[in-house]
C-alpha cells in the first residue's frame, strides 16, 4: 500500500536499506536522478521488472513531473 512520506523518512528508510526507484523515462533518469536510484520507468513497470527488487526490503519510488 503506498503512502506519502516526507525527506526525513527517506533518509530515514535509505540508511535501513530502503530501495529507491526513478519511475521517469530512462532519458530524463539519465540527464538527472537522486544518487543510488534504480530507473524502472513507469510505463514498463510490471511484475516482471519488478523482479530487480528485493522484496524484502521497503521500496521508496519517486517521479519528479513538471505538471
Amino acid at each position: 500500500m503506498p503512502n506519502e512520506i516526507d525527506r526525513h523518512e527517506i533518509k530515514r528508510l535509505l540508511a535501513e536499506g530502503a530501495q529507491l526507484v526513478d519511475v521517469l523515462p530512462a532519458d530524463e533518469y539519465e540527464a538527472e536522478h537522486i544518487a543510488g536510484a534504480v530507473n524502472i520507468p513507469l510505463k514498463a513497470l510490471n511484475r516482471e521488472t519488478a523482479t530487480r527488487l528485493d522484496p524484502n526490503r521497503p521500496v521508496i519510488v519517486y517521479c519528479w513531473d513538471y505538471q
